[in-house]
């Protein structure tokens, strides 16, 4: 039986494809399976926000794929808001939401208003809901001046906005984001993150995100599954990647007078000295000291003007852990 508090249970899944390949003209084409999931297993409680992050064919949209029902595994089991996706695809497509990047759930050629009055329809709510929860998503998205536009000609940001609208109409109790922020802009990227904490927050859904964008996982995930090859390399928290990789932080000083590059720390390593050593960038373990530790140590040496603290780059910590594991 599900868990009480998990969303999401998966149990040594396994994904195989057949494939054939051709090595000569002549030649018979050589069957070959694939495994795009092999044995994973892990848990999303409810409420949750969880990063899925990997390289391109790494498993995730397969994984995806079969939580929604769109797949059946090969082998293991899996149970999404506790059902059994293929067995129960019907009821388990009206407590989840999926956006697609690349792929739209809104009628092409219609205003944006009458693909949510369709959806809504389509999950049965009650007409006198159905507008209210349109309007409350529709106000917050910032969306009140596209509702007549048809949708081909929304913006990529203006239909990204609507894709999100359209998969939390019925309130799912999980929503499967896929690449949500590809081709947005920085503005239309923040908007869209602030929207989807604050629904976390107030309606207690659950988020399974998908990307490449690094600031995606940052801001809306407080942890992170990494798969490789269609296994977990990595479960746990993003800081906790970073601190078993090894990542360090950046510490960049501008000073209001040259001075010699400051090699000598104990524990931090220079990496740029520019303007004649007026500004400076230094790299330091956080588990081995603070920020305002290191900053009282330069302090004492040379005056400070103004400084940043750069975090790691999270795309590099990832690029790492493959690198480890194989």
């Amino acid at each position: 039986m599900a868990g009480a508090d998990s969303i999401i249970e998966v149990e040594e899944l396994t994904r195989e494809f057949v494939r054939y390949r051709r090595d000569g003209k002549w030649r018979r084409p050589r069957r070959e399976v694939v495994t795009a999931v092999d044995i994973m297993s892990f848990r999303v409680e409810r409420g949750a926000a969880v990063g899925y992050i990997g390289a391109n064919g790494a498993g995730k949209s397969t994984t995806i794929k079969m939580l929604a029902g769109i797949l059946v595994p090969t082998a293991g089991t899996v149970r999404t808001c506790g059902l059994e996706p293929i067995r129960r695809r019907r009821e388990l497509a009206g407590r989840i939401g999926v956006v697609f990047g690349q792929r739209s759930q809104l009628w092409w050629d219609l205003p944006l208003r009458e693909s949510f009055m369709i959806l809504a329809a389509i999950h049965r709510l009650d007409p006198a809901a159905g507008r209210a929860r349109t309007a409350d998503l529709v106000d917050q998205l910032e969306m009140g001046d596209t509702l007549d536009t048809p949708v081909r000609q929304l913006s990529l940001g203006q239909r990204m906005r609507a894709e999100v609208a359209a998969a939390l109409l019925h309130s799912p109790e999980l929503i499967v984001l896929d690449e949500p922020t590809i081709g947005l802009d920085v503005l239309s990227k923040q908007r869209l993150r602030e929207f989807l904490r604050a629904e976390r927050l107030e309606r207690g859904t659950t988020l399974l995100l998908t990307t490449h964008d690094m600031g995606d996982i940052e801001r809306l995930c407080d942890r992170v599954l990494v798969v490789d090859h269609g296994r977990l390399a990595y479960d746990g928290s993003l800081p906790g990647l970073g601190a078993m990789m090894g990542a360090q932080r950046v510490l960049a000083v501008d000073l209001t007078m040259p001075a010699p590059p400051l090699r000598d720390l104990p524990g931090v390593q220079l990496l740029g000295y520019e303007a004649d050593g007026m500004r400076q960038r230094l790299a330091f373990d956080p588990d081995a000291t603070t920020a305002a530790q290191l900053l009282a140590e330069v302090s004492a040496r040379a005056e400070v003007r103004d400084l940043s603290i750069e975090e790691p780059d999270i795309e590099d910590i990832v690029r790492r852990l493959y690198e480890t594991a194989r």
